[in-house]
């Protein structure tokens, strides 16, 4: 049959036969206008084709798509930067790819994590960076002291202890939130201003509102660690930046407008690269947060007498606040010097003290927490010693006021072993059912696109008419399964996702091309 590839302003017509695949058209079209197509380790350039809106794969054959003799396919020619490295981040799970050029395996370590950031959303000083060796990467060094070559998956590490935290911030579950912070007061405030800074960034408003009602404000530099004040000489810059520049950054609307609403003084908040949050709206191309702010930065602040610009509102607001900050700082002069941290507290320095960056979960972290500061034994003077010559027992009172004590029923020895037999069995049928869904999870996500009708229990004339039809049928249909890996019903959803993509077709049309690919489908596994 003859079709048409429009390509670049051109329209060929092209020999092809029912059984070709999506990849001979390709080699066609390359061969006649001379494409020139490449792929190594730095990016990739290739063809695509387009059909009633959908983009074919491969491995498709024309025919099953429902192309027809004359009809037109759209080729372009696309290129695709591969990524530099990959991060596998510790809390999702997630392996997220990091593109750049070349150039970022010379930059520094600092460059790379400011690319992180924007992509998980995590304030830089709660992870790190670990080489797939498990070497921890310092801010200050290059990429290149590490020999890491285009590919390679880092691994994102955060404080112990901080999992369940964050992602309670990464869900917006502010019960869960609330229930993992610490105890202790510097850290408390520390991760208040890291959960305002990722609730910016994902857009959770709840979560957002309750913590502005604990004080923390959206101007507020998410800072360091506590236990990393005395490093600051080596901080990265982005620890420097706000929630205000997470949600601008992010381009998350409703978070910017209600940080303005809660102080106007947002508008004019710096970065360490002295960005506002319009100019890093503009960088990130967020048309509608660029539309809201140079609105609010161009309005005008009505007085009961007067009214001024946002402009003049901005320096009388800030001259006030220098005066205010001029009075506190006079009052602490007269007074004894205040340090933020104290003879006592804890201290990490890079390459001195044991790593603290290791994903260990929230039970973990504190149990061993409590390991390493010791036990507390109780008082001798409030035990009663009894014994029999050289044999001493050493009981407390509060033991010995406990006289009912119950023990647990004897239980036959032969039962018990068959009860546990049976709990194993169980437990082996539930690791089973939990591996087989976690395998067919891909097929089940088309269930929500696609529904389709109950299972029928009507049969084919032929089932009745056939002698031994019906144990032809029930082999075939578990061979089948064996084969691809899913039941009949799921293969009807699988290509009713697949047709779906053909936006430009009526649904009877996608239907019949659903048809012939699960009859292709079960053709080809059973037979």
């Amino acid at each position: 049959m003859r079709i048409f590839i429009a390509f670049e302003g051109l329209c060929e017509s092209f020999d092809i036969s029912s059984e070709n695949t999506v990849k001979d058209v390709k080699l066609m079209v390359k061969d006649y206008f001379h494409v020139p197509l490449s792929e190594d380790k730095q990016g990739r350039r290739y063809l695509e084709l387009t059909y009633a809106g959908a983009v074919l794969k491969d491995s498709w054959i024309l025919a099953d798509m429902g192309i027809s003799v004359s009809c037109t396919i759209k080729c372009v020619v696309k290129e695709e930067d591969k990524p530099i490295f990959y991060v596998y981040n510790a809390v999702t799970h997630e392996k997220v790819p990091i593109i750049g050029k070349i150039f970022l395996l010379g930059s520094k370590v600092s460059q790379l994590k400011t690319l992180v950031t924007l992509k998980c959303g995590f304030p830089n000083s709660i992870y790190c960076l670990r080489t797939p060796e498990g070497r921890e990467m310092y801010d200050c060094n290059t990429l290149s002291n590490y020999q890491l070559d285009i590919g390679t998956t880092l691994h994102l590490d955060v404080w112990d202890g901080w999992k369940e935290f964050l992602t309670g911030c990464i869900l917006g579950n502010k019960p869960k939130v609330q229930h993992y912070l610490s105890k202790e007061e510097p850290v408390l405030k520390y991760q208040k201003r890291v959960a305002l800074y990722m609730a910016a960034f994902f857009g959770h408003l709840q979560l957002l509102t309750w913590l502005l009602k604990q004080g923390v404000k959206p101007t507020e530099a998410v800072g360091v660690h506590p236990y990393r004040e005395w490093c600051h000489e080596n901080n990265n810059p982005d620890v420097t930046k706000c929630p205000v520049h997470a949600a601008a950054e992010a381009g998350q609307l409703m978070m910017l407008k209600a940080f303005v609403n809660y102080n106007v003084l947002c508008l004019e908040c710096q970065d360490s690269a002295g960005r506002t949050p319009l100019q890093l709206c503009i960088q990130h191309r967020h048309k509608d947060c660029v539309l809201y702010l140079v609105t609010k930065m161009w309005s005008v602040v009505s007085c009961p007498n007067f009214s001024l610009p946002m402009k003049i509102y901005f320096k009388l607001k800030m001259w006030l606040l220098q005066a205010q900050n001029g009075i506190h700082a006079m009052k602490r002069r007269n007074q004894a010097s205040v340090f933020r941290t104290r003879v006592g507290d804890i201290v990490f320095v890079d390459g001195f003290t044991k790593p603290k960056m290791t994903s260990r979960g929230f039970i973990s972290a504190t149990v061993n927490g409590a390991g390493s500061r010791g036990c507390k034994l109780p008082n001798l003077n409030n035990q009663v010693q009894h014994g029999q010559g050289d044999c001493h027992l050493t009981v407390s009172k509060g033991y010995l006021k406990r006289t009912n004590v119950e023990l647990p029923p004897v239980i036959d020895a032969n039962k018990n072993a068959n009860a546990v037999r049976l709990q194993r069995k169980k437990n082996t049928r539930r690791k089973n059912l939990h591996s087989s869904n976690e395998e067919n999870m891909d097929q089940n996500m088309c269930l929500a696109r696609v529904p389709l009708p109950p299972i029928s229990v009507l049969r084919p004339a032929y089932y009745y008419s056939i002698p031994n039809a019906k144990f032809l049928l029930n082999s075939s249909l578990e061979s089948f399964s064996e084969h691809s890996g899913r039941s009949p019903r799921e293969n009807a959803i699988y290509c009713l996702a697949i047709t779906s993509a053909f936006k430009e077709k009526p649904w009877l049309q996608q239907l019949g091309i659903a048809r012939n690919l699960a009859k292709k489908s079960i053709h080809k596994s059973v037979y």
